[in-house]
């Protein structure tokens, strides 16, 4: 398993929010590029980059910064998104050098864009399963939908996705610990690779997560901008578990 640091955009600063709520706000850095660069050097694997701005304004709004985070973090690859509603949002992210787009609520509420998106950048989509409960979370967390999130993780499969990554929401950003029986249960039934998010404080929770069939990897946030969570102690904990 992989452990993916988070770096969440908001007004072209790296904050963490909690339970994705934008009253919520913690700021670490007014460099997100160095920030990125910082985790990288610490031996990450892969970045998580968010926009939230776009993920609040249902549009993107930071593009541009993050092709300098991609730029400066070379080879090391990128999945990002945030306010990915149409196909030419989707395009001009792919073209800034992103790895791998994460397409969210477009996603859950319309599955023809979601089939199209996969003919269009096959192996190059990442679906995000927002939870509370059972249910998909929508509009940068601010609605809930009728979806399940077993639902939108067949689709994903079905759209040729290459992950469902799975955020319990409740547990974002609280270090609680991550909903590791919910995910095990996604990854059983969904017949997608995996990546956990949300609630992780402890590098105990990592390995708890790294023990999941199916489970890829696990995005990391404010337990990391903290230091509850040292990244070289949680990769090593990952690799030797």
């Amino acid at each position: 398993m992989i452990v993916v640091p988070a770096v969440d955009l908001r007004g072209g600063r790296c904050v963490r929010l909690r339970e994705g709520r934008a009253d919520a706000e913690t700021i670490f850095s007014d460099d997100p590029v160095a920030m990125a660069e910082r985790w990288i050097a610490a031996g990450a694997e892969r970045l998580h980059v968010v926009d939230l701005d776009g993920a609040f304004a249902g549009a993107p709004r930071q593009t541009a910064l993050i092709a300098r985070i991609v730029e400066a973090v070379r080879p090391v690859p990128v999945e990002a998104g945030g306010g990915l509603r149409d196909l030419a949002a989707l395009e001009t992210l792919l073209q800034a050098g992103v790895a791998w787009a994460v397409l969210g609520t477009r996603a859950a509420v319309d599955p023809t864009f979601l089939a199209e998106a996969g003919r269009r950048f096959p192996g190059r989509l990442i679906v995000a399963a927002d939870a509370r409960g059972e249910r998909v979370a929508i509009r940068g967390w601010t609605e809930t939908g009728a979806l399940t999130v077993s639902e939108l993780g067949r689709r994903a499969h079905e759209a040729g996705a290459v992950a469902l990554l799975y955020t319990d929401v409740s547990r974002d950003g609280t270090g609680l610990g991550p909903n590791v029986e919910a995910t095990a249960a996604l990854a059983r039934a969904v017949g997608l690779p995996v990546l956990a998010s949300g609630g992780v404080g402890t590098v105990e929770d990592l390995v708890r997560l790294a023990a999941v069939p199916g489970v890829l990897g696990t995005v990391v946030g404010r337990a990391l901008y903290t230091g509850a969570v040292s990244l070289a102690d949680a990769l090593a904990a990952v690799k030797a578990a």
